[in-house]
């Protein structure tokens, strides 16, 4: 099966809808898929949810989806950096479903492993509990989390072969896996296609049964706050 595409528009076609849930890789601006989020955009697709550790930046990330009013719900862990997003979701424009770091990581995780729902303490006792379940196990109270589905997946990685197999560098690794997991269909970007068989089996960070199309592209790699020394005086 062809797994390789020339641009993110090919690798997108057909596969968008409206009101679809997405699951975005990236920390930060670390690993996100900006080529295939900036297709998004151009395709005109709206009243997404989209699940993602962040909402990118002002002009860059997912926050050109929030400039173009294409993002119907946020379902992140930190919502900084973004004075879009604060004005949408302060506005009522914007709904915004909060989950702990981890917490968003393990329900991608467990999407992607076919398991609907899982406990754990994190959010007990505070808002992140509120409608939910609550069960006792050994005198402690845990809450019920659902694992994420999504539509699709759009995550960025250093390198991959034609098959899909993928590695991620350093912090990119964070958030990439488990979202690619979780969608029905995952389309990754990455820096570099290598020939099938070069990748080392024991570096393979995401098996290419995970992965259903592949792009590769320039890439910009940004920096959300650069904080510089002043030069000392001699």
């Amino acid at each position: 099966m062809k797994k390789v595409y020339e641009s993110a528009a090919d690798a997108l076609d057909g596969v968008l809808f409206d009101g679809m849930l997405i699951a975005a890789g990236g920390f930060g601006l670390c690993g996100i898929p900006e080529l295939l989020i900036a297709a998004i955009r151009d395709a005109g697709t709206k009243d997404l949810t989209v699940a993602s550790n962040n909402a990118g930046v002002d002009d860059f990330g997912l926050g050109v989806l929030l400039q173009s009013r294409q993002v119907k719900k946020m379902m992140s862990s930190y919502v900084g950096e973004n004075a879009e997003f604060m004005r949408q979701y302060l506005s009522g424009e914007l709904e915004l479903e909060f989950n702990p770091q981890g917490t968003l990581a393990e329900r991608m995780r467990a999407g992607g492993s076919g398991i609907p729902g899982f406990y754990t303490k994190t959010g007990v006792g505070t808002v992140i509990a509120e409608g939910k379940e609550v069960k006792n196990f050994n005198g402690q109270d845990y809450i019920l989390e659902e694992g994420i589905f999504a539509d699709l997946s759009i995550v960025k990685a250093w390198k991959a072969d034609d098959t899909g197999n993928l590695i991620f560098r350093k912090t990119a690794r964070n958030f990439n896996p488990p979202a690619a997991m979780c969608g029905k269909i995952c389309i990754a970007e990455v820096e570099e296609i290598v020939p099938r068989g070069e990748l080392d089996p024991d570096l393979i960070h995401l098996p290419g049964i995970y992965v259903h199309r592949i792009i590769q592209g320039e890439h910009e790699k940004r920096i959300e706050q650069r904080t510089v020394r002043k030069k000392e005086e001699a």
